[in-house]
């Protein structure tokens, strides 16, 4: 139990004015209190829903199924030797640990009468669970622009989509009010989950509430008001924006939605989430919203709004000063030579919707639906890097493993635990009885782990520095 949680008075004072008459009180200190259940969203990129469920039954673990995303799950797991984040199956991106009332803005955002979005906006992107939720949506098909303002979170944020063998992303740092002026009606959809003050993660954090103060909200709102109308530039006419914060207050939630409908009144409409999932009624707003206190589906309190751009406006003025940009597009020629010299030496195939770009000797692979936006924003990091190249040919990378190889290739080579557990650890291995040349893929327990090179009988290890664990492994 949380009882140490600090809830300043003046934030009882204001949740009791906005609480829902069908809730009480002493439940929401109660909830607040209590710890949160540990859930993880499978990530189908990597392996189906049905296949991750048998694994997790042969490892023991019990999986409750959360109402509004297909892929969550509530989950109770021994982590006394092993955490769920250092489990081969964690590391090797078959889920994520995501709070559960996380997954709902991408679920609002694709609901199954909405056709597949070919552009995506997600405004505030790190550490990246949204993120990975949306391009598994997509089935990294078309392109996800994901952005963050704190420069130093962005690193997080390109670990993750690494991890998770998403390659249909272009990263970004800006402050997201940018976007209006500087891409106007360029998405089919758009999320943003808004910087906010935090108020529903106390089950968190213990001290997620020591600074709170009215001052700060109404602070925090009027940048909120600034990112929704830029986030509605950004939206094509038809398209769906989804607004979300994992805060209570009505400023930062319901204030800031209809503020978006007073500045573009008929361009602007609400559409109700009592469909989404069979209790979502328990959390609805008269607008149509969600708005979740964290008694309600036992959860991290949090607001969701969908909402859709009736007709075309008239976007901000910006002037654009962009520079050279440092790639050029391979040609026809190259990029047969690099798609037969790939299928040769690891027996994988470029997907179809991308294509190869070239910056000195590095080879990269953009997505093809990013194109119309190259000459438009500067990006910070754009597609995957597939190789470098030298006087032999071409040095294949770590994203080719994650984001391009199946396991069924027949370059594999697969590790035993105590290898894996090494190469985990950014070591050599060397895998009993054999040897070979060459690049190879490195599997275990028939996942993608990794790329390497064999040197006589041992693999060199490829991993990438910030993919590399100590301790604690399964």
């Amino acid at each position: 139990m949380h009882h140490n949680v600090f809830l300043p008075e003046a934030f009882l004072k204001e949740m009791a004015e906005i609480l829902p008459k069908h809730l009480n009180m002493d439940d929401f200190i109660a909830a607040c209190q209590r710890p949160l259940r540990k859930s993880i969203r499978v990530n189908t990129l990597k392996i189906s829903v049905e296949r991750f469920m048998q694994r997790a039954q042969d490892k023991g673990w019990k999986l409750e199924v959360v109402p509004w995303c297909k892929e969550g799950f509530w989950i109770e797991a021994d982590e006394s030797q092993v955490p769920l984040g250092n489990t081969s199956e964690h590391m090797s991106g078959l889920f994520y640990i995501q709070e559960a009332s996380s997954m709902m803005p991408v679920s609002a955002l694709f609901t199954d009468e909405d056709r597949v979005a070919a552009s995506v906006l997600d405004m505030a992107a790190a550490p990246g669970s949204k993120t990975t939720q949306i391009a598994a949506k997509m089935a990294n098909n078309g392109v996800l622009i994901a952005n963050e303002f704190a420069a130093s979170r962005v690193k997080v944020l390109h670990a993750n989509i690494e991890r998770c063998g998403v390659r249909n992303t272009a990263l970004s740092n800006f402050d997201g009010r940018v976007f209006g002026g500087w891409l106007p009606e360029q998405f089919d959809a758009v999320l943003i989950d808004a910087p906010c003050s935090g108020e529903g993660t106390v089950r968190k954090d213990a001290d997620a509430m020591k600074n709170w103060d009215k001052a700060s909200v109404i602070d925090i709102a009027e940048t909120q008001k600034d990112l929704i109308e830029s986030a509605f530039h950004a939206l094509k006419p038809g398209g769906i924006m989804v607004y979300s914060t994992c805060t209570l207050s009505i400023e930062e939630n319901q204030q800031v939605c209809h503020h978006l409908k007073q500045t573009f009144a008929d361009q602007v409409e609400f559409e109700s989430l009592a469909g989404l999932f069979p209790a979502a009624k328990e959390a609805l707003t008269e607008e149509g919203f969600l708005h979740i206190f964290p008694q309600v589906y036992d959860c991290e309190g949090f607001f969701v709004a969908r909402i859709r751009k009736t007709a075309s406006v008239d976007a901000p003025k910006v002037k654009k000063r962009l520079g050279k940009f440092p790639f050029e597009k391979a040609s026809a020629k190259i990029e047969q030579e690099i798609t037969e010299q790939l299928k040769h030496t690891l027996d994988i195939d470029l997907p179809e919707q991308a294509c190869v770009w070239l910056r000195d000797k590095d080879v990269w692979l953009f997505p093809s639906a990013l194109e119309p936006m190259l000459g438009e924003l500067r990006f910070s990091r754009m597609g995957i890097k597939i190789a470098e190249t030298h006087k032999k040919g071409y040095r294949w990378q770590h994203q080719v493993a994650t984001a391009l190889a199946t396991g069924k290739e027949q370059m594999c080579v697969a590790l035993c635990v105590e290898d894996a557990r090494e190469w985990y650890m950014g070591r050599d291995v060397r895998p009993e009885g054999m040897s070979g040349q060459g690049e190879v893929l490195v599997t275990y327990d028939n996942d993608v782990i990794g790329l390497g090179k064999w040197v006589g009988n041992r693999i060199k290890n490829g991993l990438p520095r910030e993919l590399v664990r100590d301790k604690n492994l399964f």
